[in-house]
């Protein structure tokens, strides 16, 4: 927190000097500009007269180019200041943050055709999901990857509906819905009712002209009856104000632009859920991930080094000190040994005794006797081959 407060406070010194520099440069030029507005205008009026210019005019002149010329030269000389103080914040980002992660990093992490393959795979995804064609093919492209039209489809058809979602238009949300019916009835999904619910809440609010309309349009309702009534006797109830306009009546939460942030968010989960995908882009988490993980585990790297015990942290695979990147990047669950207080991995991973208690292999190795291995928690003793490795 203190490197970045180091650098926000150089940010502040350049916006700071900025601002200076563009209040007193606006007030110089509209200066200058009336001066010389001035002065056409008195030499327009002179050649009108059919009058030359006289020595007072021409000091005039005279002075007002030395004005200018000063000007540009102040302005010149504020240019280079902020040139001095923009490098200034350069600095203070080098020298306050770590550029070189290799330290935190696993050599030959991604050497290798499949490794960097997988890489750009994911990156291509992301690029596709965000509606980024022309670079994904670039991408493509260069890396040689096999990826076929109809791969691409699905998340270019996603972007597409996201998109039209964003600009309230209903109906390739609709279709696509519609299209995916049974599919989402089997994964018990509301995005169908939603969608229509939305469509029906934009002709009622369109007041009593649309009555007749609406009314037809409620029909598809028939089928959500039982699992969503309260939403539905809601909807029939907001009918009685049309007249009036919904906007005033108790009705008029439904018209909450929540509720188009809501519908996007449920298009999102249901489609990738049908498509076999994450909700969000894979790329993105680990970027987020990696920004909350790499400031704790530089710091201990430092605090190693400071005191001669880097062989301390001897395998990447495991993290010397525990990091929280929140509850929305665990995706699978975590056991550590209550033994070693290991975090289990593939190396060593949880393993089951006949007894029932889970501890991890390494354990099991340190407390296996010879043939025999009697569980720390009870009395149980067992032989080693019998123990069963346990897959989270």
């Amino acid at each position: 927190m203190d490197v970045c407060l180091s650098v926000e406070k150089e940010v502040d010194k350049v916006l700071s000097k900025f601002q200076d520099i563009n209040s007193k440069a606006e007030v110089s030029l509209e200066d200058l500009v009336q001066r010389i507005t001035d002065i056409k205008q008195e030499l327009a009026e002179n050649s009108a007269a059919g009058s030359e210019i006289n020595t007072a005019q021409a000091l005039i002149i005279t002075q007002c180019l030395n004005r200018v010329k000063d000007s540009l030269a102040e302005l010149s000389s504020n240019h280079r200041d902020m040139h001095g103080s923009v490098s200034k914040v350069g600095k203070a980002i080098d020298r306050n943050f770590v550029s070189d992660f290799s330290s935190v990093v696993t050599e030959g992490a991604f050497d290798g055709d499949d490794q960097t393959a997988q890489i750009n795979n994911v990156i291509c995804e992301h690029f596709l999901r965000q509606g980024m064609l022309e670079i994904a093919e670039s991408l493509i492209e260069d890396s040689q990857m096999g990826i076929q039209s109809q791969q691409k489809e699905p998340f270019l058809e996603l972007h597409r509906i996201l998109e039209a979602l964003k600009s309230r238009d209903l109906q390739p949300a609709l279709n696509w819905a519609q299209a995916n019916c049974d599919s989402l009835c089997a994964a018990g999904s509301s995005l169908e009712f939603k969608l229509k619910r939305l469509q029906f809440i934009g002709l009622v609010e369109q007041g009593y002209d649309c009555q007749a309309e609406a009314l037809i349009y409620a029909r598809n309702f028939e089928r959500f009856a039982y699992s969503h009534i309260k939403e539905v006797q809601t909807l029939m109830g907001s009918m009685l104000f049309m007249k009036t306009g919904i906007a005033n009546s108790p009705y008029k939460h439904l018209l909450d632009a929540i509720h188009w942030v809501d519908i996007c968010d449920v298009f999102t989960r249901d489609a990738c859920a049908l498509l076999g995908l994450s909700v969000e882009s894979p790329l993105q988490v680990v970027v987020r991930a990696g920004c909350l993980a790499l400031p704790p585990l530089l710091n201990i790297k430092q605090v190693m080094q400071a005191k001669q015990c880097s062989g301390v942290w001897s395998s990447k695979d495991e993290l010397p000190v525990e990091i929280d990147v929140g509850a929305e990047c665990r995706y699978h669950s975590i056991f550590a040994c209550p033994i070693l207080r290991q975090q289990s991995n593939e190396r060593n991973p949880p393993i089951r005794l006949v007894c029932g208690h889970v501890i991890s292999r390494d354990a099991l190795n340190k407390l296996s006797n010879g043939n025999k291995v009697k569980c720390p928690y009870c009395p149980v003793e067992q032989s080693p081959g019998d123990v069963r490795e346990i897959h989270f």
